[in-house]
């Protein structure tokens, strides 16, 4: 079997326990879409709006995306991971454009067992060019290179799960407004020019599980996350009521949708954005496909005010989330000598 490098390997503490990796029954809520086509939308917003407080993650189901379409996107990127190492590497992706394949990412500098491939759900998006406060230099993200293998990944297949997903992010964006009783479009205008991404996970065997993690322990730092998973059993979320780690059962044709940073500043902490981490296995692969819905890099992020008063204060400075985006994209390259920035940091 050979030693595992050092670079994958987690300090005692944050290792998993293997025991506990089995999916359990009773885990994150799981809430049926249908109801939108009843107009029963305050009830809805209302389930989402507890997941949100007591969990920070939940399961959708009927949620609009096909199904027909859910499984071209798998079979394709399925076909991508199948390629020589030396093919996906043509187009693999660099601190300065994030985009393309990489098998090297780290988290909490940690290096993760997978391999991935990122692209942007509209093309030509202006970042800033450093996290730098006082450098007013730009960078647009073009697909590049990566264009060959969008044509190969079948760039019309992506596009239109790029759009069908949008469409279901800003209807939840809409339900979780209603849920902190702000009307339903009291977010929309930060999507202007929005940064949302699209990722391929793909998780090989590990004949390491007990000391290597497909992704460390992290929070996401966008606005929503909506996961696609396959059927092998992977993620796991920190359970906010003691700090156990709960092993996210799959469920057929469902999203895994969570809170991420943004909103946990927005909501001032109502809604609170949840450690998690991907476990891997000795026998099965597994693939993800988590769509980031990120707000424009314009986006000075901030609580809402709406949802101040005397006893309720804010609890996090402004920030802007295009040098939040680039400090945080490009501590995924290499192990730091610090951790990377966290919202954390930014608390009052």
């Amino acid at each position: 079997m050979g030693e595992l490098d050092s670079a994958f390997i987690q300090d005692i503490e944050h290792r998993p326990n293997l025991k506990s990796t089995e999916p359990v029954g009773d885990g994150i809520p799981t809430i049926d879409l249908s109801a939108l086509t009843i107009a029963d939308t305050q009830k809805l917003a209302s389930e989402i709006g507890l997941a949100c407080q007591e969990w920070g993650f939940f399961q959708i189901i009927n949620h609009g995306v096909p199904l027909k379409l859910q499984r071209k996107v798998e079979k394709v990127a399925k076909e991508f991971f199948e390629l020589p190492s030396e093919e996906k590497r043509k187009v693999k992706r660099n601190e300065v454009n994030p985009l393309g394949y990489y098998d090297c990412e780290h988290t909490k500098n940690v290096r993760d067992w997978k391999e991935l491939f990122d692209f942007l759900v509209k093309d030509g998006i202006v970042i800033p060019a450093s996290p730098e406060p006082d450098d007013k230099g730009i960078f647009i993200l073009v697909l590049g290179l990566a264009l060959k293998l969008i044509a190969f990944l079948r760039r019309e297949v992506f596009q239109e799960y790029a759009k069908q997903v949008e469409k279901l992010a800003f209807k939840l964006l809409e339900l979780i407004a209603l849920s902190l009783g702000l009307p339903e479009n009291r977010f929309s205008g930060y999507f202007n020019g929005h940064t949302t991404s699209i990722r391929i996970n793909y998780y090989p065997p590990c004949p390491f599980p007990h000391l290597a993690l497909g992704v460390g322990r992290h929070k996401d730092p966008g606005v929503l996350t909506i996961l696609a998973q396959d059927d092998v059993a992977g993620l796991q979320v920190k359970r906010k009521s003691d700090g156990e780690w709960i092993t996210v059962k799959p469920t057929p044709n469902a999203y895994i949708v969570n809170v991420g940073d943004v909103f946990q500043v927005w909501s001032n902490e109502k809604y609170q954005s949840v450690e998690h981490r991907v476990v891997v296995n000795t026998v099965k692969e597994r693939m993800s496909i988590p769509f980031f819905f990120h707000p424009g890099t314009h986006v000075m992020v901030k609580p809402v005010e709406e949802l101040l008063n005397g006893e309720n204060r804010p609890k996090y400075k402004e920030y802007n989330w295009g040098k939040f985006f680039v400090n945080r994209s490009r501590s995924d390259f290499k192990k730091l000598e610090v951790e990377n920035v966290q919202i954390e940091h930014l608390r009052l």
